[in-house]
């Protein structure tokens, strides 16, 4: 079995080397077998009955895309076919951009950093960057409630760009809820509810992770995948 990490894999860049860290310190933790592969997303459409075929699951790496086009692919794709994903820093923001095309019908929604003078950026850039911030409020009940237990929680961040408040309502009421902000009410956190297990973060779980104390967001995406 197979997790596919979607995103162009540079080891010189600390939050991909600490995913495929993380990914090992769960494996090892659960005591499972599993192996995991990334997959350059320049490759994602031509390959995509192939990807069916081999992954379980998909982790939505952090970083700049090749193509973003392949990354919305796989995200609509685990979406509506009820198959685990898990989306951290980068991943968070592409979750919001597919739902926000494929579900909400905003066609022209972009992303800042690649268009900044698209008519609907549903991600813009943070008002104060989020490069070295810490802290999460959760709601409950909510899925990463129930894998955090507990409501207050400590995480680390390396992102400059987040989800645009004049579409924060519509999205969390149309099915994709912001059950994780900071302080001030700006998410931090998205998940399907009804879904096996569809996660986006804002900060980077992964870099929290050790070989003693594997993260528990991690942990539980390993678990959905092989359930």
């Amino acid at each position: 079995m197979k997790i596919g990490i979607i995103g162009e894999y540079n080891p010189a860049y600390p939050s991909q080397q600490a995913t495929n860290d993380a990914l090992i310190h769960s494996i090892e933790k659960l005591g499972i077998r599993i192996e995991h592969d990334w997959i350059p997303t320049a490759s994602i459409p031509e390959q995509m009955d192939k990807i069916k075929k081999t992954y379980k699951g998909f982790w939505i790496a952090p970083g700049s895309p090749e193509s973003v086009k392949g990354v919305l692919h796989i995200i609509q794709y685990a979406r509506e076919h009820n198959i685990s994903l898990l989306g951290t820093c980068g991943g968070f923001q592409n979750i919001l951009i597919e739902y926000a095309r494929n579900k909400l019908m905003i066609e022209e929604a972009e992303h800042e950093e690649q268009d900044p003078n698209a008519s609907k950026l549903v991600i813009s850039k943070l008002a104060c960057s989020l490069v070295g911030q810490k802290g999460e409020i959760i709601k409950n009940p909510s899925k990463v409630f129930g894998i955090y237990q507990k409501q207050i929680v400590i995480e680390q961040f390396r992102c400059n760009y987040g989800l645009n408040p004049e579409y924060q309502l519509q999205i969390d009421e149309s099915g994709l809820r912001i059950v994780g902000a900071d302080t001030q009410g700006k998410p931090r956190i998205i998940e399907i509810p009804e879904h096996k297990f569809f996660i986006g973060t804002l900060f980077v779980p992964q870099l929290s992770s050790t070989q003693e104390t594997p993260h528990c967001l991690i942990n539980s995406f390993i678990e959905h995948v092989i359930s």
